[in-house]
Order: C-alpha cells, then structure tokens, then sequence
C-alpha cells in the first residue's frame, strides 16, 4: 500500500522475488482477518448492496483492517482522520467506526488496549465475514481469511505492534520524510520459494516495506519481536531468511535483497538477538540489523549518507 492508504494489487503469496554478492544486499541501492471463513455466495448479494452504500473512506478504512488485520481506534484515527484537532478526529473516528460495526463489514474485539481510560482509542477492530465479503465481491470462488478477531492477547500486541509501526511510516511519510512505495504486512509480504530439495518453502516476515528517501529505495523485512520468542527460533529464523537469500528468487525481481530488521522492546533484547546474529559468516551478518521498535522509523529511513551502525548497503 502507499501513504494514500488505497489498496495494492500486488499478488500475494509468491517468490517471484542468484545469490548476490555481499555488497548487493542490505535492502538499499540509488535509484537509477476476519470473524469466519470463506466469502460464500450467500454473503455476495448483500455485499453487493453494501457496497453501494459506502463511501470512499468507509472502504479505505476496510482495506487497512485488511491489510493489517487489527488496528486500534487510535491507530484509525490517525490513518483515516489526520489534520484538525485531535478531539475533532476522534469524533469522527468514532462515527465512522460505529457505522461500519452496525452494518456488520466490522468486528469489535471484546477486550480493548490501553486500560479502561483508553475509551474508544482503545478498541480493537478487525473486519468480519461480511467485511470481506464486500471487498472481495469482484473476485472468483470463496476466498478463505485468517480470524484475528479475539485471539491470543499475545498475538493481538503483535499484530498491533505491527500495525503501530505501519501507521507511524504512514506519519512520517505525510511529514515529508520519505516516500512509501509499497507497505505491506503478512500474509500479503510472505514469499515461496525453492527448496534445495526442490519443494516449496515459505518466508513470512511480520512485514515489508519499501521507502524512497533521499534518491535512495530502502527495503527491509521486518521481524517485530516482543521478547516472547526463544533465540534457538530466532536463529532459525535467520535461517530461513539465508535460504531464501541464496535462493536469488528475491534479486531476480528486485535487483538486491532487502535488510532484515529485527525490531526488539529493550536493549537487553537487541543485545540478545545481536549476539545470534554474530555467530553467522561475516557474509551473512550484513543481511541482518537490530534496532529497538521505538526508534524503528528512524532505522528505516537512514541511507547510506547517515547510517553509521556498518552493514550491507
């Protein structure tokens, strides 16, 4: 997706995406869910009629709970109702919100975020079954959607931390800090790819990003950890991504590969990760970079001309 927020097209799910030199990776280079399954026919006629009915932000705000599954009424807010005062904003957030939940294209998880002050910046939304159904009326057959709705408090702080860092590119884009050629979070990020024994193998990173800053195309991977993950699947984690890499699936396309950026909560964290990185070839550790998730926007828009942390660029 863009900073506008309107939906991508890109095909999702494939690796058409060899092994570069150490040089070429790095992910920089100058330019030169729903409540139930599947949309049935029996939702396609209702759908039909409540698309007509909404308005071009009402399907805005469905394409980024699409996108990114769950999002806050804070993260909503700042998405689809930036600019005026910030009780202006809410307020038609609000609005907006409740006429989407009483149509039935959204779903208001139970438990909120943020304590009970939070009010309905705290809520969480993610669309339904009908949700999806309107967005996916011109398309062939029944699709199938993962529930985010009411699942693990764990997975819901990582999908939301997800959709936090997404929003705060969004932000940072509409400040004039970088241009946001394609952001998109999982599964629409995931890749396939050849396995050395020739089967499929996917990578599902928590998210890809690709920024034009300063002349430059910055790409990463994303990786949001919380901390809850032990390092042995860290590492194996790595590895995946080494495989794909030597893989060349992801150069063929893009012409280099992107940074993997692991996003940590504390330096405790980040020293942890680091350390499982720096066990790899010197090769391999420069496809990889640790910064923690509060400075996350900071790392991801640093070119070449100010980036003093080394690495591959």
């Amino acid at each position: 997706m863009t900073a506008d927020l309107t939906p991508t097209d890109r095909p999702t799910g494939r690796a058409e995406w060899a092994t570069t030199r150490p040089a070429d990776t790095g992910g920089r280079h100058r330019r030169n869910s729903s409540m139930s399954g599947g949309v049935t026919s029996s939702r396609r006629a209702p759908a039909e009629r409540l698309a007509d009915r909404l308005g071009p932000r009402d399907l805005a705000v469905l394409a980024s709970l699409n996108e990114f599954r769950l999002l806050s009424g804070s993260q909503l807010r700042r998405l689809h109702c930036p600019g005026g005062e910030i009780s202006t904003q809410a307020r038609k957030t609000r609005a907006i919100m409740r006429r989407l939940t009483e149509l039935g294209v959204v779903a208001r998880a139970e438990r909120g975020v943020g304590g009970i002050r939070s009010g309905s910046e705290g809520y969480v939304f993610g669309l339904s079954g009908l949700g999806h159904a309107v967005l996916d009326r011109d398309q062939p057959g029944a699709r199938r959607h993962r529930s985010a709705i009411e699942s693990k408090s764990t997975f819901t702080a990582h999908i939301l931390a997800c959709s936090e860092l997404m929003c705060q590119l969004v932000e940072h884009s509409r400040a004039g800090g970088c241009t946001i050629e394609e952001l998109r979070a999982e599964p629409g990020c995931w890749r396939w790819f050849s396995s050395q024994s020739g089967g499929r193998r996917p990578l599902k990173p928590d998210a890809y990003v690709r920024l034009t800053v300063d002349d430059f195309d910055l790409a990463a991977f994303i990786e949001i950890d919380l901390a809850t993950e032990s390092l042995p699947t860290i590492a194996s984690k790595c590895a995946v991504y080494l495989d794909y890499w030597r893989s060349g699936a992801e150069q063929r396309v893009a012409g280099f590969f992107p940074r993997v950026w692991w996003l940590v909560p504390h330096p405790d964290r980040a020293g942890a990760i680091s350390r499982t990185i720096q066990r790899l070839a010197p090769a391999e550790q420069r496809l990889f970079a640790v910064a923690l998730i509060e400075d996350a926007v900071a790392a991801l828009t640093t070119t070449p001309h100010t980036d003093t942390k080394g690495g591959a660029q």
